[in-house]
């Protein structure tokens, strides 16, 4: 008679800083940030050469580079540190996963967008922007489930809802719907690739962020 030991699924921690290196593991978890990290800049620079629409942040920072004279990653990274400054009366602590995530997206951005020149026919464009929504998730569930701390954006969502009391779901859209704002009168690309993104990006993560997320209950974590 065989007897079946019945196993505890991981769970997402809310660590901070100290903690997130404390909780071991690293071996595993810094390449998975660094992966996921770079494919969601990927992700991102796939959604811009479908040219069908980008997501709510990507917006603001189509219509950003309109008006000055850097490239889009740099938007990103711009905007990743602007973001983190709102976070001090938040009083939000950054990790390693948010410095890095300000960092790295961007970077990747800009290497792909110069491997990946702009493609012609609806087809390849509804391609890529299928495809980077789909890598978007993927690439969000490989970072968030390493465990090392949220991104900037995720971050003024979480801190906002803190200090405010209004639910997640609110802050978050009204956050997209002010960056979205801000980016069409910049003059941001949005289409159906937006919309898409909106339906299909929270269904897609949530099915993928098990796949990835380390399990750290074993761990002796305080802090």
């Amino acid at each position: 008679m065989s007897t079946t030991v019945p196993t505890t699924a991981p769970v997402l921690a809310d660590l901070g800083p100290i903690a997130q290196l404390r909780a071991g593991r690293l071996g595993r978890r810094l390449p998975q940030l660094v992966i996921g990290l770079w494919l969601y800049g990927v992700s991102l620079a796939l959604m811009f050469r479908g040219d069908l629409g980008l997501a709510p942040w990507d917006v603001l920072h189509s219509g950003f580079i309109q008006h000055v004279p850097i490239t889009l990653g740099q938007a990103v990274v711009l905007m990743s540190f602007a973001v983190l400054v709102a976070w001090i009366p938040l009083r939000e602590v950054p990790g390693i996963g948010t410095v890095a995530n300000a960092l790295l997206v961007g970077i990747s951005v800009d290497a792909t967008l110069w491997l990946l020149g702009p493609v012609d026919g609806l087809v390849g464009r509804v391609a890529l922007m299928v495809g980077g929504v789909v890598l978007c998730a993927l690439a969000t569930a490989v970072y968030i489930g390493a465990q090392l701390g949220r991104g900037p954006r995720d971050g003024l969502m979480t801190g906002l809802h803190r200090r405010t009391g209004l639910s997640i779901r609110l802050v978050r859209t009204a956050l997209e719907v002010t960056v979205v704002a801000v980016g069409l009168v910049l003059g941001g690309a949005i289409g159906i690739g937006t919309v898409v993104f909106a339906l299909a990006i929270g269904p897609l993560t949530q099915l993928m962020l098990p796949w990835f997320l380390v399990d750290l209950e074993d761990r002796h974590i305080s802090g």
